[in-house]
């Protein structure tokens, strides 16, 4: 992803309030909200149709614990980064589901800026310093690995 340019964000979260607040501040940060979803259903239809670069995703959604699974879809068939978003980062399957990382809840500007700033540039976990736990980036080379599992 290039870092000169905005970024074409899917948002995947059933509570409006928290997905109206992380857009606003998205927008603010220059980049460009293209949906907002609340159901699985939703994120993977809006995931087709509008070709995000990035999906934040919560795990538990209008119709349960099914945030793992879109993002298992929106990052292998659609080549969508997805960043989590979950105030359980228990619920994370061990080979993340294509996800980049996870942002915890209830979250941050500052987190959502160091995710950002993380996807954007494209970097090894361990290149990035990384100094507060409202972001934590996966493993590079574990994700490479998930995405050859599906």
């Amino acid at each position: 992803m290039s870092s000169d340019k905005p970024l074409r964000i899917l948002i995947v979260e059933d509570e409006i309030l928290i997905a109206l607040e992380l857009e606003s501040l998205l927008q603010d940060l220059g980049h460009e909200v293209v949906g907002i979803a609340a159901s699985s259903g939703d994120a993977l239809a809006l995931g087709e149709e509008l070709a995000p670069d990035l999906a934040f995703v919560d795990i538990h959604l209008a119709d349960g614990p099914t945030g793992v699974d879109v993002a298992r879809h929106l990052a292998a068939e659609h080549q969508v980064t997805v960043l989590f978003m979950t105030a359980n980062a228990k619920r994370i399957p061990e080979d993340f589901a294509g996800a980049w990382g996870v942002i915890a809840k209830p979250y941050t500007e500052r987190g959502v800026r160091e995710a950002l700033a993380y996807v954007m540039a494209e970097q090894d976990h361990e290149a990035l310093e990384i100094r507060s736990v409202t972001f934590i980036p996966f493993v590079r080379a574990a994700r490479r690995d998930s995405s050859q599992l599906t």
